[in-house]
């Protein structure tokens, strides 16, 4: 014991001394445009992916593999001298989400830049700073004791900001490579900056894109305007169809198999230290707004939902353009709770869609090529114990059990096709404005985050005597 109590102490010293370090491979790594879901950045997928398979390398004496899927590359490292220890998946991804509105950043998205604390630059917070924390933490075991004190896998993605169609059939195709006692993933953001957190659970995700077409072409709104349909208008109408003015999705079958709180589950809850107001005033919502008879957190964790994500047609461009446009498009997601299924719920909104549609319309609908369901680790998994002991020694309070109202497909994918759990890990918040312009992560969690993972797989080195506690 007193061994590991000195080879910690050792890791942690070598971390601090480090720290510009860590700083400066994060702006490196952040300044990649390393955007999934654009086909022009392709080579920028291709260069993150190469970075960090050459991080992995330059972090001590791991087997690095790049791994070709239909889409972009998996890096997969892995240390398995660890015998008789407990063998981890680390999962994080290096793909960003595109950076517009690009008119609302302080400063270029891709140029990393420090202001007050805070790093600026997309991809930072989701997911390229939390990710790079568990390779700084392998490298600083490796230089001073030469060894982890557990088995380690990496297996790091670059789909998961398109929903990470690849890794269903990646995961099944490589159980025997990725096989571990459970998942600690690198993303998946903590729930506030004042106080720290473990996510148990998230929701999952399914979504679907449809287009109405009226007149073959753009017609002048003067000289056609009476006579044939407008499909913005049909699609503003066909839209509004979809929930019940109070927020009720209004899609038949939507709720069917979703399950009610239970009582203690709603008090758990209730007993969280949330202020509705303060959160209506950080996100300059007027009200709150949704599914009646639930709280604000309820609704977000533990309800599903129907979103409208986008909607466009017509002339967008300055001044006026006197045009019926010929074409609308709308991007619609739902978020899912246990017990939904992906294509059960695109298939209702399907029927829901054709039902309403204008006759004066020719509807089209492109459903998601995947979806994800939704998933819960079991509360008292020794991995969470082990997370919750970590946390706990860094910030001097025992973490809060929350859950996520967004979607990390990894976990119920794990859980469907391995049987095994994922511990949610990352040292993000859900202030940082990632998917919205001027993301950024605060430059004091990085710090953070390279102790507390120090000290988790240390705890998790104590093996079957964390399993028994």
């Amino acid at each position: 014991m007193a061994d590991d109590v000195n080879n910690l102490a050792k890791v942690l010293a070598h971390l601090e001394a480090n720290h510009e370090r860590a700083l400066d491979e994060l702006i490196e790594f952040a300044a990649i445009p390393s955007v999934s879901t654009d086909p022009a950045h392709a080579s920028d997928m291709a260069a993150a992916a190469q970075w960090v398979a050459d991080a992995l390398t330059s972090a001590g004496p791991f087997t690095v593999r790049t791994i070709a899927t239909p889409g972009n590359p998996v890096i997969y490292a892995e240390w398995l001298g660890a015998p008789g220890k407990p063998t981890v998946l680390v999962y994080g991804h290096y793909d960003v989400q595109p950076p517009d509105p690009l008119e609302k950043w302080q400063t270029p998205p891709f140029v990393p830049t420090v202001r007050d604390g805070r790093l600026y630059a997309r991809g930072v917070s989701d997911d390229k700073g939390p990710m790079l924390i568990p390779i700084k933490v392998a490298q600083a075991f490796f230089a001073t004791s030469g060894r982890l004190p557990i088995n380690i896998k990496f297996m790091l993605e670059g789909e998961e900001e398109i929903g990470s169609p690849s890794l269903d059939r990646f995961i099944q195709e490589h159980k025997a490579l990725l096989a571990a006692d459970f998942v600690l993933s690198a993303d998946g953001a903590m729930w506030r900056i004042d106080e720290p957190s473990l996510t148990v659970a998230s929701r999952g995700l399914a979504g679907l894109e449809l287009a109405l077409t009226g007149p073959s072409k753009d017609l002048h709104s003067g000289r056609h305007g009476g006579g044939v349909a407008n499909p913005l208008h049909a699609m503003a109408q066909l839209i509004a169809t979809l929930h019940e003015p109070n927020g009720r999705v209004a899609v038949a079958g939507f709720y069917d198999t979703v399950r009610e709180l239970s009582a203690a589950e709603r008090a758990e809850i209730a007993a969280l230290p949330f202020d509705e107001k303060v959160y209506l005033a950080q996100v300059g919502a007027l009200a709150p707004f949704g599914e009646p008879g639930y709280t604000t957190l309820e609704r977000q964790w533990t309800r599903p939902t129907l979103e409208l994500n986008g909607m466009w047609g017509g002339y967008e461009g300055p001044g006026g353009k006197t045009v019926i446009p010929a074409e609308a498009r709308a991007k619609i997601t739902c978020r899912l709770v246990p017990d939904q299924d992906p294509d059960a719920v695109v298939a209702l909104v399907v029927r829901h869609l054709e039902a309403h549609a204008s006759p004066a319309t020719r509807l089209t609908i492109a459903p998601g090529d995947h979806g994800a369901r939704a998933y819960r680790i079991p509360t008292d998994h020794f991995a969470l114990r082990a997370a919750d002991a970590a946390l706990t020694a860094v910030y001097g309070v025992h973490p809060l059990r929350v859950s996520m109202g967004g979607t990390v497909p990894i976990s119920e994918l794990f859980k469907r096709h391995m049987g095994i759990d994922t511990v949610f890990f990352s040292f993000s918040t859900a202030d940082e404005d990632y998917h919205s312009p001027n993301e950024f992560f605060r430059v004091h969690r990085l710090h953070e985050g390279l102790e507390a993972w120090a000290r988790v797989w240390e705890i998790l080195g104590a093996g079957e005597r964390l399993r028994k506690a």
